[in-house]
């Protein structure tokens, strides 16, 4: 437990000096580790049971929540400290990628990204076009202890086009209806900036979204 927590402190650096941005900074380190360790799910309920029974943290719920949902976190900053922690992310000197997208169901409407979209993995008895968040994520495939495994580099809320014409609080941020990006350019997007974040290796090959492999490197 020690050696995550040092190895998650480089987190606390981006947080701002303030009282309230040191206690984000302390919630978002207990919420990496309490993902990281086999003690529960992710959802956010059972995180917060295990900050305040494993850690011993007093968390107020609504405020947590609403830490959970906030679009404030400067994700654009806080990746490439991940990325930094990786010890060896190349595989036979090239940088390999995954792209795909998922469907996180919501409850909530006023949720930030939510918006009705297809889910092709529904099966008989579920909704086809689901109340959810659909989040393009791109991965790096590396092997782990002989198997192969995907660690979550970036990610994107892909916002459909007529949500965002119709200024949908969902699809707005700090106030500001966002622009529309398709999920292809959102992936090059987030390709692009990792290729040169690892050094000057442009992608090779790409597909489409949900069966992308993308090799970083020299041919």
């Amino acid at each position: 437990m020690t050696m995550l927590r040092d190895l998650l402190t480089p987190f606390q650096s981006d947080f701002s000096d303030t009282q309230l941005g040191r206690e984000r900074s302390h919630w978002f380190i207990f919420t990496l580790l309490a993902i990281i360790v086999p003690f529960t799910s992710s959802m956010s309920s059972n995180l917060l049971r295990s900050l305040q029974t494993l850690f011993g943290l007093n968390v107020n719920a609504r405020r947590f929540y609403l830490f959970m949902a906030s679009t404030h976190l400067a994700w654009d900053r806080l990746w490439p400290i991940a990325w930094n922690l990786i010890p060896s992310p190349l595989v036979d000197g090239r940088l390999m990628l995954a792209l795909d997208d998922s469907i996180n169901n919501k409850t909530g409407k006023r949720i930030f990204g939510c918006g009705f979209f297809f889910d092709h993995t529904a099966k008989v008895n579920q909704p086809t076009y689901p109340w959810a968040q659909n989040i393009v994520m791109l991965g790096l495939l590396k092997p782990i202890k002989g198997r192969w495994s995907c660690l979550p580099l970036a990610s994107r809320f892909y916002h459909r086009q007529k949500d965002i014409d119709a200024g949908k609080i969902n699809a707005r941020r700090h106030g500001q209806v966002l622009p529309f990006q398709s999920k292809m350019a959102q992936a090059a997007e987030m390709i692009l900036r990792i290729a040169a974040h690892f050094g000057d290796k442009p992608p090779l090959s790409s597909a489409t979204v949900g069966s992308v492999i993308t090799v970083c490197g020299s041919p």
